[in-house]
């Protein structure tokens, strides 16, 4: 049986926030439309142009990269039988275990990603780690070793419950 057939629980989080779409969008669009300009229709884009070399970089890196790198980030969490499992793709390339042995204290709580953490994505602070993606709740753990981890979750109370379950098996 594999290690798919016990998950209890899964969420999967992308950073799809419209402020962050928006941050995305106007710089791609602004790369395309140069690259057009420039490169198709050979006007020079600009008042100090680039190389044709260079604004194809400037396509590849904003016009295609960046767009398609924002859209593969996603956190995803699962709880299986035997502890809880976190991935940030494309960060971590196989899943995060934490194995419920190792953790003494879990709960939902309220947080603030900028104040606490600096922000989202894999970030360290004061209380220790976190992974977030968007909002302000998740599922803080506590290990044994003294050391938290702040899992951000857009169904923190399910997540909860379902490791509460997993424990008790």
């Amino acid at each position: 049986m594999g290690s798919e057939s016990t998950v209890l629980f899964r969420e999967v989080q992308r950073f799809d926030q419209w402020w962050l779409r928006l941050l995305v969008l106007v710089p791609t669009s602004m790369v395309w439309y140069g690259a057009i300009q420039q490169l198709i229709l050979g006007k020079a884009f600009g008042d100090n142009p680039t190389s044709d070399i260079g604004m194809s970089i400037l396509l590849i890196l904003f016009g295609i990269l960046l767009p398609l790198f924002m859209y593969s980030l996603k956190l995803r969490t699962e709880v299986r039988q035997d502890g809880l499992y976190v991935r940030f793709y494309p960060f971590h390339l196989s899943f995060r275990h934490y194995p419920y042995t190792n953790i003494n204290i879990y709960r939902v709580r309220k947080y603030s990603p900028i104040r606490e953490y600096g922000g989202w994505g894999i970030r360290y602070g004061r209380k220790g780690m976190a992974y977030n993606v968007r909002g302000n709740c998740g599922v803080e753990l506590e290990f044994n070793d003294g050391k938290s981890l702040l899992i951000g979750s857009q169904e923190p109370e399910e997540l909860e419950r379902y490791i509460h379950i997993a424990m008790r098996r």
